[in-house]
C-alpha cells in the first residue's frame, strides 16, 4: 500500500460533506480527516459559511482532499 493513500473511505468523506445541504452541520468531513480544529472552525461557522463546505466537496470530488498527516483520501 502506498504511504501517500489514506485508509480513509473516499465515499464516507463524501457523504458526510454532503450532510451539510440537509442538517447544516459543516465540518464534519474534517472531523473524519482527523482535522480536528478546522473541523470545529467550519462546525461553528457553517463551513466557512458555505463557501468552505463548496471547496472542500470539490477537492474530495476531484479526489485532492488530504487527511491530518497529508495523505490524499481516495478510493
Amino acid at each position: 500500500m502506498n504511504s501517500d493513500i489514506s485508509p480513509r473511505s473516499h465515499l464516507s468523506l463524501l457523504v458526510l460533506a454532503l450532510l451539510f445541504f440537509f442538517t447544516a452541520l459543516g465540518g464534519l468531513h474534517r472531523f473524519y480527516a482527523g482535522k480536528i480544529w478546522t473541523g470545529i472552525l467550519w462546525l461553528v461557522t457553517g463551513g466557512l459559511f458555505g463557501i468552505g463546505q463548496i471547496v472542500d466537496l470539490v477537492f474530495i470530488i476531484l479526489g485532492r482532499f488530504r487527511d491530518k498527516q497529508g495523505r490524499l483520501i481516495i478510493g
